[in-house]
């Protein structure tokens, strides 16, 4: 008994460690967005406000509805078109047997695996070259190249366990391929693809470096570039403007997860099909 208690006492502790690891800062953002001033701790004066709210949605010089907007914008199209492709390709390599097939698939995650940072010039020069710089297809592109290795993985994981007499029961009753993906094999990893699509969301949601090099403006200015551009009045950090951007920005990829929570559950913590 003493030895259950204690094991249940470390996995309490660990459990509270986690989260408080996690949530604090969150709430130490949470707590800064509605104050005054962000040394609020030393000048005990100030006062807990709505105002950095009202500012960052009101305020048209600081433009972050339109960063909001252009972001929501390039994740989703990065997201569902990566998925898609993924899923395409994990379903062939998953149902096609041809020679050096493990080679190509670690081939691919493999290019994955470079920095950003050692592309990016290349990748500028290519955008400038299509006169692609400052919209949204100069992000959208790479993001789809970028987080296709991961939606290829994760797809290759969930149609690795469909059995391949499902394939055989629907191309004896005429089906073709497509056909068999999109109205049988799909259809079943659903759950799995949703998961897949909010993890390459929130990838691309959060991507920093080739929308700092890639945009210029608030056209196309995602809002991790926009929130860490911004700037007072005196070349001051607007710390609190800042949080309150942060937490606002955090709401469409919570939203998202607490919508699709049931299959993204059923996605990641059980197989695609009954055995």
């Amino acid at each position: 008994m003493k030895e259950d208690t204690g094991k249940k006492i470390l996995f309490a502790l660990g459990v509270l460690f986690i989260l408080v690891f996690c949530l604090v800062p969150f709430i130490w953002m949470l707590i800064i967005s509605f104050n005054e001033r962000a040394d609020f701790i030393v000048n005990i004066g100030s006062q807990l406000t709505t105002k950095n709210y009202i500012d960052i949605l009101r305020l048209d010089n600081l433009h972050f509805l339109d960063y909001l907007r252009n972001s929501i914008i390039i994740a989703g199209a990065a997201a569902l078109l990566s998925g898609f492709i993924g899923a395409l390709a994990a379903y062939a390599v998953s149902r096609i047997s041809f020679p050096g097939k493990i080679l190509l698939v670690f081939a691919v995650l493999s290019m994955s695996m470079f920095p950003q940072i050692s592309i990016v010039g290349y990748l500028y020069k290519f955008m400038a070259a299509l006169g692609w710089i400052n919209t949204y297809q100069a992000l959208i592109l790479p993001y789809v190249s970028w987080s296709l290795p991961l939606a290829l993985w994760i797809m290759m994981s969930y149609f690795s366990q469909i059995p391949y007499e499902l394939d055989k029961a629907a191309q004896i009753d005429g089906a073709s391929k497509l056909q068999t993906l999109t109205k049988i094999i799909f259809p079943i990893t659903l759950p799995g693809f949703l998961s897949t699509i909010l993890l390459l969301l929130m990838f691309a949601f959060n991507e920093f470096l080739f929308a700092l090099m890639l945009t210029i403006d608030y056209r196309t200015r995602t809002v991790p570039v926009g929130i860490a551009l911004f700037q007072g009045l005196h070349g001051e950090l607007p710390w609190g403007y800042i949080m309150a951007a942060a937490v606002i920005s955090c709401i469409p990829v919570i939203a998202i997860a607490l919508v699709f929570q049931k299959h993204i559950i059923q996605g990641l913590t059980r197989g695609a099909v009954k055995q």
